[in-house]
């Protein structure tokens, strides 16, 4: 059992990702509620909840309905999108839409809220761990929020684990279907060494056999005879010396 100090990381990292992926909820389903009312912010927007789209959600809510007026409140760089905009914005934004695009904002603010408290929360408890910290992150791909998964998850002590392979990696896999492993020769399969059982025979049932194809008769040629089945009925040739 980890000591007490990376239980209660482990506890607050896992709420972290918790309340993130339940903020990027929030987010989908405003995302679909604007949708509804024809307003395709999220194709020209890359993120709705930003300055920009902050500002066009809230005035949307306030009742404003005209496209242009809505597109002018983009800032910096979506300042060159205002056509694109103009066109996206243009929908049928109803008093049920402005009551429910209030509500997911403010719960996205709240999750937010959380989030940061969090955040701040881990960031006081990774101080014995802040060596560590920083050495993850200088790996490329590794963030400062993985860096503390990883810590939480592992303790920040690699002897705990025997190999350098990744922590679970040598679990063992169990299969609903069977326990023996099968050897790379179809219609085979393999024991263990210690076993005395002897395999079950590997023939397959008989609906599964090919059956052998009967021969072509030739029906242009009259002359042609079939042979009988039995072959001890079959005709004997004589013998042209006497």
């Amino acid at each position: 059992m980890p000591p007490p100090p990376i239980r209660e990381l482990r506890d607050l990292t896992r709420a972290r990702t918790i309340i993130t992926r339940e903020r990027t909820r929030e987010i989908q389903r405003l995302e679909k509620l604007l949708e509804d009312a024809c307003i395709k912010l999220s194709s020209v927007a890359s993120d709705i909840t930003g300055v920009s789209g902050r500002l066009m959600l809230k005035a949307l809510i306030e009742g404003h309905q005209d496209p242009a007026v809505l597109a002018n409140l983009a800032q910096r760089r979506m300042r060159s999108k205002i056509p694109e905009l103009t066109d996206a914005l243009t929908g049928r934004f109803s008093s049920h839409h402005r009551y429910m695009a209030e509500l997911y904002l403010h719960r996205i603010d709240a999750h937010t809220a959380d989030i940061e408290d969090l955040s701040a929360r881990i960031e006081a408890a990774m101080e014995p761990f802040r060596l560590a910290r920083e050495l993850l992150i200088s790996i490329p791909g590794f963030s400062t929020t993985v860096a503390e998964i990883v810590i939480a998850e592992t303790g920040a002590d690699m002897t705990e684990f025997p190999t350098a392979s990744p922590p679970g990696a040598g679990r063992p896999k169990h299969s609903s279907r069977s326990n023996t492993p099968c050897s790379p020769q179809p219609g085979t399969c393999s024991l263990p060494a210690n076993s005395t059982k002897t395999p079950a025979p590997t023939t397959p049932p008989a609906r599964h056999r090919p059956q052998p194809r009967p021969a072509p008769s030739d029906s242009s040629n009259p002359s042609a005879t079939k042979s009988p089945s039995n072959p001890s009925t079959r005709p004997y040739k004589t013998s042209l010396m006497t």
